[in-house]
């Protein structure tokens, strides 16, 4: 007779299997609005519209109109306008120093996504008006500076040998010289046309993402969901985690009672926020200290969202070699931006 466990255990691995799948199905969609948004304002000369905006990001940073359409997409949905980035790379519009400035760029448009989504509705009302505010502030300004850093680096690092204008204009003489001959017989590029060649291309790309993408995404969230065992074999236990939130809290002087909301923090924002706002309410965290608290909490979860989100997700998108690069610089510049911010906090 069949143990048990054995059949709990290949449901659970089902709907592990489920959810990863729903998760790349909803990344794919994401990533096809993206491309195709791209492909579109391509064809349809919106880029120039655009450019009048976001030109003020793009001009100051050398980077070409369309990086712009990526940027200001974002904000609307970061899978989307992370999708139209890798488009213009694939391209050859930019290169990779110019996409990973582009990538930075970026940062303070995707946070402000979630202050729709999250802050707003979510944190705030965990933490009160006064801390909730504050913190989201704190994280906001946080963002804006990694956006301006990018501004400034693209100022000093970008130059024409970094970005190909012709490849952008290529496609598009390419689209126009196949239709040229057929324009006597069937008239100019129709908007069917030009939507139809838009969705073309998408498929293209994500035929090329996602395989990658969805493979990384089960080896990773298998790894998450046994860590325990595999934990136990290595002869390791979450213990890591409130010893790395001990040693920090006390480096900075915050209150004892930090160390659990900092590993609750790294762990999920929602439950740190949770565990945190009694500990406000009664006066053993004030504003600062509890704002201090919540920012070490996100700088020791960047190990845990890294290996479950960032990895996944950059890798998926850029590949192995790139997503690296551009998980080393979105968190090398987060980490010393949010030091700054701890530093500013806590000074008497």
């Amino acid at each position: 007779m069949m143990p048990s466990a054995e059949p709990s255990s290949v449901s659970s691995l089902v709907a592990l299997l489920a959810d990863v799948s729903l998760r790349v199905l909803r990344i794919a969609a994401f990533l096809s609005v993206g491309v195709f948004l791209a492909n579109l304002a391509v064809s349809f000369g919106l880029v120039e519209k655009i450019a009048v905006v976001s030109q003020y990001l793009t001009g100051p940073a050398n980077l070409p109109d369309e990086v712009g359409t990526a940027i200001l997409t974002t904000t609307a949905s970061p899978t989307a306008g992370y999708g139209m980035l890798a488009d213009f790379r694939e391209s050859g519009v930019l290169d990779d120093r110019a996409t990973l400035i582009a990538v930075t760029i970026n940062t303070f448009f995707g946070f402000a996504q979630h202050i729709v989504t999250f802050y707003a509705p979510i944190l705030i009302p965990i933490l009160g008006a006064r801390v909730g505010v504050l913190y989201v502030t704190t994280r906001g300004l946080i963002a804006l500076a990694i956006t301006l850093t990018g501004i400034v680096a693209g100022a000093v690092l970008l130059d024409s040998s970094n970005i190909d204008h012709g490849a952008m204009d290529g496609e598009v003489i390419a689209e126009e010289g196949t239709t040229a001959d057929s324009d006597a017989e069937d008239g100019p590029a129709t908007t069917k046309t030009r939507v139809l060649e838009a969705v073309g291309e998408t498929r293209e790309k994500l035929v090329d993402i996602l395989p990658r993408l969805a493979a990384i995404y089960v080896v990773v969230a298998l790894l998450v969901a046994y860590s325990d065992a595999i934990m136990g074999y290595l002869g390791g236990s979450g213990q890591a985690l409130t010893t790395v939130a001990d040693g920090l809290t006390g480096l900075l002087g915050l209150p004892g009672a930090a160390v659990p909301v900092v590993a609750a923090f790294a762990l999920d924002t929602t439950s740190g926020a949770v565990v945190i706002a009694p500990l406000i309410e009664n006066g053993t965290f004030t504003a600062r200290t509890a704002v201090a608290t919540m920012l070490v909490g996100g700088i020791v979860s960047f190990a845990v969202s890294t290996f479950k989100r960032s990895i996944p997700f950059q890798y998926g998108i850029w590949g192995r070699d790139f997503g690296s690069k551009v998980i080393a610089v979105n968190t090398g510049l987060k980490v010393g931006w949010i030091a700054l911010a701890l530093v500013i906090l806590l000074v008497p």
